[in-house]
C-alpha cells in the first residue's frame, strides 16, 4: 500500500487575522480560496514550500486548539526572518529538544500550533 502527503486542515474564525498571520508574517502564499457565497465562510488553501495547509472557517471540519510539526531546513534563519517582521502577536524562539531536533512552536490567533522543526531521523 501507498500512502501519499497529507494536508492538515486548520480551523479559523478570521479572514484579516488569517492572512496577516499566514500569509504577512509566516510568508505562506495564497493558493485558492472557497466560498459557497459571499457571505459564507472561507476555506482556503496555503503553501509555503512543499508545506501545503488548509485553512477553514466551516464549524465541524477542524477542532481549534489543533497541533502540527512542519520541517523546515535553516531554522535558524527562518526564525531570523519572523523576527525581523516585528509581529505584534509572537516572537518566536528556537529550543534545543532532548530528542535532538531544534523547534519554533508559534500558536495561530485561533489558538492551533505549529511547531517548525530541523527534525532529525532517528534510526
Amino acid at each position: 500500500m501507498i500512502m501519499g502527503k497529507v494536508t492538515p486542515i486548520l480551523r479559523v474564525f478570521d479572514e484579516s487575522k488569517t492572512r496577516e498571520f499566514y500569509v504577512d508574517f509566516l510568508g505562506f502564499k495564497v493558493d485558492w480560496e472557497h466560498r459557497f457565497e459571499d457571505d459564507l465562510p472561507l476555506y482556503m488553501q496555503v503553501s509555503k514550500g512543499d508545506c501545503v495547509l488548509h485553512l477553514s472557517e466551516h464549524h465541524g471540519d477542524s477542532c481549534p486548539g489543533s497541533a502540527l510539526r512542519i520541517e523546515v531546513e535553516n531554522i535558524d534563519g527562518y526564525q531570523k526572518e519572523l523576527i525581523e517582521k516585528r509581529y505584534k502577536n509572537a516572537c518566536p524562539g528556537v529550543q534545543d529538544q532532548p530528542w535532538g531536533s531544534r523547534d519554533m512552536s508559534i500558536n495561530d490567533p485561533f489558538g492551533n500550533r505549529l511547531v517548525f522543526t530541523n527534525a532529525i531521523s532517528v534510526a
